[in-house]
């Protein structure tokens, strides 16, 4: 049974991900409307990191997954697949793209990745962005799991990039210079140019977010966006004592995240590149403490899953890309 010291992995994983305040869950699918709810006076925090992660293995990762395994706590994470403004590489932040057809092969790929390896899950979270919700949803039809409860908040959005939205990347850096543009999407505290209220990118002038207080809606965000780190909200125990979670959501978003499971340094996380539709798993014990994977690629203690030369692989053409 679980205690509220042991709560299941969801109340953590949305506890760092979303805020505290009534709006905190935008937009949630048909489901009881206890779903996303702490019950007063219970907030849950994480724990500290227990040991340093294992070097990663070269050789393939398994995905064949054990009873007592599938009956931990688990918590999936996984980038959408590629868009198309990823594709012409434009910086998107909120503005939402679709999929392209790779992407829409990599969310199916990372599907079946997970069926394979017998991943089940309680419930699902995601943005309000299409290219995360379809991700999602091909996942969840790979794995025949359409029906589980799945949370949108806008919350876990991608950082909005200001007024570098809908701009090509390397027309930024050639305009304003390699250094600065990396200081724009590299540094953890340095936000880039804001937009303007009256452009096409404000969350204002969205009707998706109509009814999020206009406090809440960013200019821009530096990669510390406090909405997708601040503690105090998360699912109520509607997941029995498994807690099986998947999040499907964007780069900074789950970069956010994973610095806090893995307590990662912030001069270290801005180094850290998530690939595009590779399932990212944790393993929890009981405490919610994070059970490092010897296959994981530092500094993280989550293992991907597939072949881990083809994830490096990608890994690095996420680097790659024009800063």
């Amino acid at each position: 049974m679980m205690t509220p010291s042991s709560l299941p992995v969801v109340l953590m994983a949305v506890a760092v991900v979303v805020a505290s305040s009534p709006t905190a869950f935008g937009f949630v699918s048909p489901v009881p409307a206890s779903v996303g709810v702490v019950p007063d006076g219970i907030r849950p925090s994480l724990r500290p990191r227990s040991s340093s992660p294992s070097k990663a293995s070269s050789t393939t990762t398994t995905t064949t997954t054990t009873t007592t395994m599938l009956n931990s706590h688990k918590l999936v994470l996984i980038r959408h697949g590629e868009s198309t403004w990823n594709d012409l590489n434009i910086f998107t932040g909120w503005a939402d793209a679709s999929l392209n057809e790779r992407g829409i092969s990599e969310a199916s790929q990372g599907g079946r990745l997970l069926r394979e390896g017998g991943y089940v899950f309680d419930v699902a979270y995601t943005s309000v962005l299409k290219r995360a919700i379809k991700t999602l949803w091909i996942v969840l039809e790979e794995l025949d799991l359409m029906y589980i409860p799945i949370v949108n908040t806008w919350r876990l959005n991608e950082r909005h990039y200001g007024g570098l939205q809908g701009l090509n990347k390397q027309e930024t850096v050639d305009k304003h210079g390699k250094e600065q543009v990396l200081v724009w999407r590299r540094s953890y505290d340095v936000p880039p140019p804001e937009c303007d209220k009256s452009s096409e990118y404000y969350p204002g002038n969205d009707p998706r977010y109509a009814n999020v207080d206009a406090s809440d809606l960013p200019l821009a965000e530096p990669q510390d966006h406090r909405r997708a780190i601040h503690a105090g909200m998360g699912g109520r125990d509607r997941t029995g004592d498994k807690g099986r979670v998947i999040i499907a959501a964007h780069g900074n978003t789950l970069r956010a995240l994973v610095k806090h499971l893995d307590d990662i340094s912030e001069d270290e996380i801005t180094g850290l590149n998530i690939p595009t539709g590779v399932p990212l798993v944790y393993e929890l014990d009981d405490d919610l403490r994070v059970i490092p994977n010897p296959n994981a690629i530092a500094p993280l203690r989550g293992m991907y899953l597939g072949d881990l030369e083809d994830v490096r692989a990608r890994i690095a053409g996420v680097a790659n890309q024009t800063k």
